[in-house]
Formats: C-alpha cells, structure tokens, sequence
C-alpha cells in the first residue's frame, strides 16, 4: 500500500507561530535593553542563556577536585598519657598552673603586715627629708545627687547674719584663702608618679592613691600635712615653704627663671591602707598611723624611724584597724578599733600580752573617738547603723552594754567628740547629727549612768550628702579641737568640690572652695588650734586654706 504524505502534521499550528514571535519580539527587546545598558555603563553582563544573539558557550565543568585522604586524628592527651608520651600542652599548663600560684602568692605577701623597724631609707618612695636631719624641722622637736560647683553657702549668708559673733566667725572663715604657690597646671620631672601637680585641679599630690586619712601637726609655726593612703603611702608637705627661684634672668636671656617643685616625701610604712593617723600634741615627735593590714605605728618624726607598736601575735590573723585614738591626758594610752567591730585599748610601757579588748559591734566600726576630758567615754559609729556611748570604767568584756545608743535610718559613718560633750556624726541618711552631752552632765556622771532614748537624741540634725559612691573616701566629720574662741566648730567635705565649716549648734559658717578645685577634698581635717583646713582627694592630692 503506498505511503501518504503526512503534510498536516508537519504544519505549525497558529498558536505556535504566535508563540515563536513572541519569543523572536522578546529577545529583541531585552538585546536593545541591553545594549542600551551597556552603552551608559549601568550593565555589563551577557545576555542570558537561550537568547537570540551571540549565546555563550557554555563552560564545561572543571573535573572534580581529587579529595586527598586525611590522616587519622591524633591522639588525645589521655591517649599520649597511656602510652607514655609526654604532651607539651600538658607541661605548658603545669607552668602556667605555676606561675598564676606564684603570682598569687606574691600579692598576699606584699598585703601582709611586715613586723620590722623601717628607717627612712626602707620607707621612701619619692622626695627627701624637709629640713636638716630631721623631717618636720626643729620648731616642731620643740544631700541627693551633688552638683559639681554648686554652692550652698554664699557672702549672702555672712551679710544675712544677726548674731554679732556668729557674723565675725562666719566672715573670719569664710575670709580663708586656698594656698596656690604653685600653679596647678604646671609639669613635673617626678617620674615615679603621673605628676606631682595635678594638672585637673588645684593642689600637690603627695601619695600615688586616693587618700584615706589626713592629719595636721599640732605645731603652729607652720602647716605640716600628713596623708595616708589606699596603698599604705604616707605623704608629708610642708606648706610653710616659698618658691625659691635660682638663677638670674638678664635683659638678653629669653628663658623664665628656674620654678623648682614643692619639696614633699612620700614613704610606705604599711602595706594596705592607712585607715587613720594620730598626732598627740604632748608627743609632737611621734605620728601614730593604723592600717588595715592590721598594725599601729610610730614614726619618730625626728629621726624618720617607724616601729610597730601593736599588731596580732601572728601575721596570718587578719584585724583591719579602722580607728585610733589616744587618751588627751595620757600619750601612752592608744585605742583603736577593727573592721569586725572590736574596740581595744594598750598601753605602750606595757607588753602586748596586757592588750584589753571588747567585742562592741557585730558589724564594722567605721570610726571612733574619746571624749577628751574623761577618755573613759567612747563614741562609736557602726555599719549596724547605730552610735553608741560607751563607759570603759564598767564594761563587761563578755556582755558589753552602751551608756545609750541611737539609731539612724542608715549606717553612721564616723562619730567625733569635742572638748565640750558634744558628739557629730555623719551618715548615709545624709545627714549631719550634733549630740550635746555636755548640758546632761556628762562631766559628772557616775560609774554605771545610762541614758534613755529620748536622752540620745540627737539636738541638732544638718541635712547633707553623703552618697561618696565607689571612688571617693567616706565623709567624716572633725573638730577644731582648741578652738580660738568659744563656738566649737568642725568640718567636712562637700560632695559639689568644698569643704563645709559649721558651727556646734549646726549653723554653716562657710563654704570652702576655689579656683581649679574639681575633685571631691573628701577628707577635711581642722588644725587643733589655728584656723587651717586641708582636703584630701581620691587622687592624692591635698588642698589646703588658711
């Protein structure tokens, strides 16, 4: 049968032509798109596969890449360890192991207490000795958040005064001048430490860390500073000395006059902090300083020695002093308190075996003091926040029990007694308390007084921040011991950069501050007698007004 040609079937359809010519205008349209593109330099690739025009090639595909065979893992360090094999990491990590103990133990050692007598060579760290052979020269021998700069005493407050005395000690106080002989901007050759100057604030660094405690001399010839700090650093300055220019400038010479450095000393009697220091003005010779790496000792001011005079019988037991204090009437009878709330009392012609001790306080005691014409009396401050009156004539070493004791809303931070019965406070309430013993007979109470609550209370309470945070050393408030006059007066720092002065009825008598003053002088200190009052800040510098 012969074979029909197939001609319909070999026909294409009318929707495959469309389709065709649809692909064909497609094509067209992407090619000019392109090219278009192209010629303005937005586009730079081919023309995608399947495309009317110059197709690509297609790329062949590169052989596949031959996998090398890996090596068995090696073995684990347990693995090197069986079969005798020893690894490097292993010894690598016994010697780091090492190394981190040795280091360890190198801080411990350097934060234990060190027995030994020192001589000014063991102890300076940077400066020299003040005058002559001896260091302090032979006219001693015999509330809220602060806001920086913020004034809360002003001339206002002087001129607004009526009371005629009140008036002429608020202007004498506020009269004193912040001592500036050498400008605070200034450079320093001294190399141990960033600079002497601070070039921040007004003032002389006299110790590498922030200050802990400061003291005057009770000379009046001359300010002398004292200044303990977090390291166990004590800086002495004195700031009786002048620039002594040398060298003389002619008309022809273009360079200044030689400006020499204040001469300070900076010695390390303690290992960790100097928590307080004590002058006694019937043994002006001799500074007394404690320090939480648990001793008390005396430096002869003359000779530049210091000797522990007390510390634990073993240096391993850790008892943090806080506070020292010594009797008015007495400079051999020195008391002291610790970190964990013990009060004792020693007398240094006596072996150390005689020590008495009390357990006054399950928390810190953070200061103390004697009243200073019956040192039977003792004014604590406790982290349990309470202040408490002790009599040491009648006091039970198992069951201690206070005269009477107040509470505050928060700790009590330091407590201070003046020469007439009177007790301030400071706290993290922020406030100032004022207690007045002294109209209730404290001079003539008997073996065994006790006060009620409402005899506790404090007689005046001064608002005034205490919030000193992370960095900057607790207030503490401090008396001008011998007065010039009969208003008792103490002061304490201001967390705005001054030092407050009030009065012992709770009037401020001035505001203490200064050109270039831009750190907290958290820790103020009065002379005992001249109208002289020095700051301390967490740089270690001292600023001083008198």
């Amino acid at each position: 049968m012969p074979q029909q040609s197939n001609d319909a079937g070999n026909e294409i359809s009318d929707f495959e032509k469309q389709r065709l010519a649809n692909i064909a205008e497609r094509d067209a349209l992407l090619k000019k798109l392109t090219q278009e593109a192209q010629s303005s330099g937005l586009f730079t690739q081919s023309l995608p596969k399947g495309s009317l025009g110059n197709t690509p090639k297609p790329k062949k595909k590169p052989p596949p890449k031959k996998i090398k065979e890996e090596e068995p893992p090696a073995p684990r360090r347990t693995s090197s360890r069986l079969r005798g094999i020893a690894a490097e990491s292993e010894v690598a990590k016994r010697k780091a192991d090492e190394e981190y103990e040795n280091a360890l133990q190198d801080q411990r050692a350097k934060r234990i207490r060190r027995p030994d007598s020192f001589t000014f060579d063991d102890m300076v760290v940077w400066g020299q000795k003040l005058t002559g052979d001896s260091l302090i020269g032979v006219d001693v021998v015999t509330k809220g958040v602060a806001k920086p700069y913020g004034r809360t005493f002003s001339d206002a407050d002087v001129k607004e005064t009526t009371d005629k005395d009140l008036k002429a000690l608020r202007e004498e106080m506020s009269g004193l001048q912040l001592w500036d002989t050498w400008e605070p901007n200034r450079a320093d050759p001294c190399v141990l430490f960033e600079s002497i100057l601070l070039t921040s604030s007004a003032g002389i660094k006299i110790t590498p860390e922030r200050i802990y405690c400061m003291a005057f001399h009770p000379s009046e010839s001359k300010p002398l500073i004292f200044a303990g700090d977090k390291m166990g650093h004590l800086g002495v300055l004195d700031a009786s000395q002048q620039k002594q220019v040398s060298g003389v400038k002619t008309e022809d010479d273009d360079e200044e006059e030689d400006d020499p450095d204040p001469e300070i000393t900076t010695l390390k009697p303690h290992t960790r902090t100097i928590s307080s220091m004590f002058i006694h003005p019937l043994k002006p010779t001799h500074l007394y300083t404690s320090s939480y790496d648990s001793s008390i000792r005396e430096m002869d001011l003359a000779k530049t020695t210091s000797v522990e005079k007390w510390a634990p019988s073993s240096t391993s037991i850790d008892e943090s002093v806080s506070s020292i204090d010594m009797a008015a009437d007495d400079p051999n009878l020195l008391c002291w308190t610790t970190l964990d709330g013990a009060f004792g009392r020693y007398d240094l012609r006596s072996p150390r075996e005689d020590t008495a001790s009390w357990q006054l306080s399950e928390k810190k005691i953070g200061g103390f003091s004697l009243y200073p014409s019956h040192p039977h009396y003792v004014a604590t401050a406790s982290l349990d926040r309470t202040m408490k009156l002790w009599d040491l004539r009648k006091l039970s070493h198992s069951d201690p029990t206070p005269v009477g004791e107040h509470e505050s809303r928060l700790s009590v931070s330091h407590a201070a007694f003046n020469s007439v019965g009177q007790i301030v406070t400071s706290s993290y309430d922020d406030s100032l308390k004022i207690y007045d013993f002294g109209p209730k007979g404290i001079d003539s109470w008997d073996v065994g007084h006790t006060l009620s609550d409402k005899d506790m209370s404090p007689s005046t309470i001064v608002r005034h921040n205490c919030q000193t945070g992370r960095w900057v050393t607790i207030l503490r408030p401090q008396w001008q011991m011998n007065p010039q006059s009969h208003i008792q007066r103490f002061c304490i720092a201001n967390m705005n950069r001054f030092v407050d002065i009030y009065s012992g009825a709770g009037d401020q008598l001035a505001q203490l501050g200064g050109d270039g003053v831009t750190a907290v002088p958290a820790v103020a200190v009065f002379h005992r007698s001249k109208n002289w009052v020095v700051g301390g800040t967490a740089s270690g510098k001292v600023c001083l007004w008198k």
